[in-house]
């Protein structure tokens, strides 16, 4: 286990000691997980960007909102899928199966979205996203796990089908729920793309990977931003290599931070002794 442990973490200290380097050092090569010339020069380079703190506000609030709209709409379809009495559930099941596997391609998933009028909106961040094939067929598996009785015995007291979802099967759900959470949260949070096509132009609506992309790009090329108000000065202080392990660390650690608080969720037992006597 120490040398899984090892071998898991070196990677990111290594990236860590990197991004907190001096560039004129890191190209000599040879370092492992801790600086040889400490400075703050690469993570200063990125902030002096103008658009780091509109998009941090734009990639927070969209990944709340994802992950919660995400997990409630997959979550009440599986339930819906896991019911028996469901007459079309075949065939919701089987159509959902396609789209894992087949796709309209980038061309007329551009034209959808803005003949639904969601480019240049927040809202491209949140509806197309929404259900997931897999998230619901992952949380379904898990609600054909629990014993049927309890949802029986609800009925017996007289709970309506979104009483049972609501007050009986979420709480039971738990490990599964903060699993898919976890999976919706990094794909939102690492999400840039989306930015590209349908908000690039929209300074308000950009979000944090979409900025961090932008300081790469500049540092790369040793161009500056291709907004006025938000000029990448003094390139050599920094080279692309700890530009890129400072946005790396920059992104990650928000991740880091909510993980333990999801972890206990992955192993924990919901359901011992839950069937209702």
């Amino acid at each position: 286990m120490i040398g899984v442990v090892v071998i898991t973490l070196y990677p990111f200290l290594n990236v860590l000691a990197i991004s907190l380097n001096e560039s004129s050092d890191t190209v000599k090569g040879g370092i492992t997980i801790w600086p040889r010339a400490f400075t703050w020069a690469n993570y200063e380079q990125i902030f002096t960007f103008g658009g780091l703190i509109q998009g941090a506000k734009i990639s927070v609030l969209r990944t709340l909102i994802g992950t919660i709209l995400g997990v409630i709409s997959s979550s009440m379809l599986a339930f819906v899928l896991s019911r028996h009495d469901f007459q079309a559930r075949k065939f919701v099941s089987t159509y959902l199966a396609l789209t894992m596997y087949v796709s309209g391609g980038l061309i007329p998933g551009y034209m959808l979205i803005r003949d639904l009028g969601l480019t240049n909106s927040f809202w491209v961040y949140i509806f197309p996203g929404m259900v997931v094939a897999f998230n619901v067929f992952i949380i379904r598996s898990f609600i054909d796990g629990l014993p049927y009785a309890l949802q029986e015995s609800a009925k017996l007291d007289g709970a309506n089908d979104f009483t049972i979802y609501l007050r009986v099967i979420l709480p039971l759900c738990k490990p599964v729920l903060a699993t898919i959470a976890l999976f919706v949260a990094v794909g939102q949070w690492n999400s840039w793309f989306d930015t590209y096509l349908y908000n690039g132009s929209n300074e308000k609506l950009t979000t944090l990977q979409y900025e961090l992309q932008k300081v790469l790009q500049s540092t790369t090329t040793g161009n500056t931003a291709p907004r006025g108000d938000s000029v990448i000065q003094n390139m050599n202080r920094v080279s692309p290599q700890s530009v890129k392990m400072a946005i790396t660390i920059i992104v990650t650690v928000p991740i880091l931070v909510v993980y333990p608080f999801l972890q206990r969720y992955f192993v924990k037992g919901m359901t011992l002794g839950a069937v209702k006597a």
